[in-house]
């Protein structure tokens, strides 16, 4: 990996449950750094239409234009070389060349920004979130409110009886729900190997 001289990189990481204002959070930091006058460059996962195709959308409709990908290598050949900042929404859809990717930009003298799910609909780690969050330099913990008693909310739950590996939705799908409120699916509860999903 080359390191450009007097150029330091880094990764901040913005995690938490659905409807915590991840992207808005992210979304905010990019328009910080074009105020900058900095080169900035947005991706999100081709799979995530929910608002868009070739826009970031947050849960409160701020929007910002974005490259959809399919891979995180399609990243790596999209950015260009003048790229000072870099952000990838719902990083949980990528694959885990995703951490290998951001650490060659952050190497590169980059400002990396990623945003996702930090746990699935069972309440398990949501990989390639927990390898980003441990080589950040950056972590940022966002919490939602639970939707059943107000309480600070750090998890998704899952309205839907689907064991698909992945599930895009948003309301009426999924809600934020306390540590108290959150129900973990029946099959995680029978012991039954369920399969990772959001």
């Amino acid at each position: 990996m080359q390191i450009i001289q007097g150029r330091t990189g880094w990764i901040e990481v913005i995690c938490g449950p659905m409807f915590s204002g991840k992207s808005e959070e992210l979304i905010r930091r990019m328009r910080r750094a074009e105020i900058a006058r900095q080169i900035t460059q947005l991706f999100k996962p081709k799979i995530d239409d929910r608002y868009s195709d070739t826009e970031i959308v947050s849960h409160s409709q701020q929007r910002l234009p974005s490259t959809p990908v399919a891979s995180s290598l399609d990243i790596l050949s999209c950015v260009g070389d003048r790229t000072e900042v870099i952000a990838v929404d719902e990083v949980q859809f990528f694959d885990e060349g995703i951490v290998d990717v951001s650490q060659k930009l952050a190497n590169q003298g980059k400002r990396v920004i990623v945003a996702g799910l930090d746990m699935d609909y069972r309440g398990k780690p949501f990989a390639p979130m927990p390898e980003l969050m441990a080589i950040a330099e950056y972590v940022t913990k966002q919490l939602a409110i639970c939707v059943r008693c107000g309480n600070p909310a750090v998890h998704t739950q899952r309205l839907t009886h689907s064991r698909d590996k992945i599930v895009v939705g948003a309301q009426g799908t999924y809600e934020a729900r306390c540590r108290r409120c959150f129900e973990i699916p029946v099959e995680e509860q029978d012991g039954a190997d369920a399969t990772q999903a959001v």
